[in-house]
């Protein structure tokens, strides 16, 4: 077999494998699914939506969980959303290409694949007992907006190094400074981009358990959270307390629970999909 045989079948061998390992990935996804939603939708109803948490699983609601993450997820939306674009703006285009500043970035992209408890570890430290929060909504709010922070960055970096340089270049020769060319034709022709990144990143922060049970989440919170200082559950926790939960009426609730986390990150899954073609088609305009 000549050299140009072996590397066709070793191109096949690797697709064959990849599509196998796929096939593979989907049939569990689709059974894990298929029993979460055999256990799970005959529960939903809107009591169980509107139900605080009981001992008892038939009574049991996820109204306080649901709206901690709703609370969790609006406040790291305020916090992450302004600071991770302005450090990509900046990164990209006035931060100088110094060996300090290649180091500085690696660093940022690094920290995108740290472990997401240690930043539950750095939270508890700083914001829960440095600056005395506590077990608050900010505290866990703000230790999610240092969890995604590198990914918004990194995102925002990206979509704006995507712009062409023409467009750029065009804006100077009608007379525009460089921040009015960033305002009026960098941001705009990447905001597709950076709205995707930043929905993508929240949509992990929506799911993350552990680095809000060390700030200090709660399993079990009798009533909703009605200021960002107050304490509070969210769905992920919420769910691995009823797993851990020995009767079968608590597994049946946490599949139900899971539903609904589900379809809160497929929404915001669609969403980002529909907004970057959105913009994407406004920007060919």
């Amino acid at each position: 077999m000549n050299r140009i045989t072996v590397n066709r079948f070793k191109d096949r061998l690797f697709l064959a494998i990849g599509i196998f390992s796929t096939l593979i990935g989907l049939v569990l996804l689709a059974i894990f699914i298929g029993d979460i939603l055999i256990e799970g939708l005959p529960r939903l109803s809107w009591k169980f939506l509107s139900s605080l948490p009981s001992r008892l699983p038939q009574k049991a609601g996820i109204y306080t969980a649901m709206m901690g993450s709703i609370w969790i997820l609006l406040l790291t939306t305020l916090i992450s959303f302004p600071i991770g674009v302005g450090a990509g703006i900046y990164l990209e285009e006035y931060g100088n290409k110094s060996r300090l500043a290649k180091i500085f970035e690696i660093n940022i992209s690094n920290l995108a694949g740290v472990p997401s408890i240690i930043y539950g570890l750095l939270g508890l430290e700083i914001f829960a007992r440095v600056m005395k929060m506590g077990s608050s909504i900010l505290a866990g709010s703000m230790t999610l907006a240092l969890l995604i922070l590198p990914v918004i960055i990194v995102t925002t970096r990206e979509s704006i190094k995507a712009v062409p340089q023409s467009l750029r270049d065009a804006s100077y020769a009608m007379g525009a400074s460089k921040w009015q060319t960033i305002y009026h034709q960098v941001l705009p022709a990447s905001f597709g981009g950076i709205l995707t990144g930043t929905i993508l990143a929240l949509s992990r922060a929506v799911g993350e358990a552990a680095p809000l049970i060390v700030v200090g989440a709660l399993a079990y919170v009798p009533f909703a959270p009605k200021s960002p200082m107050d304490e509070y559950s969210v769905l992920p926790i919420q769910i691995f307390n009823w797993i851990s939960r020995p009767q079968h009426g608590f597994i049946v609730n946490a599949a139900a629970a899971i539903i609904v986390l589900l379809i809160i990150t497929f929404m915001m899954n669609g969403v980002a999909i529909y907004m970057r073609n959105r913009w994407q088609k406004r920007i060919s305009w």
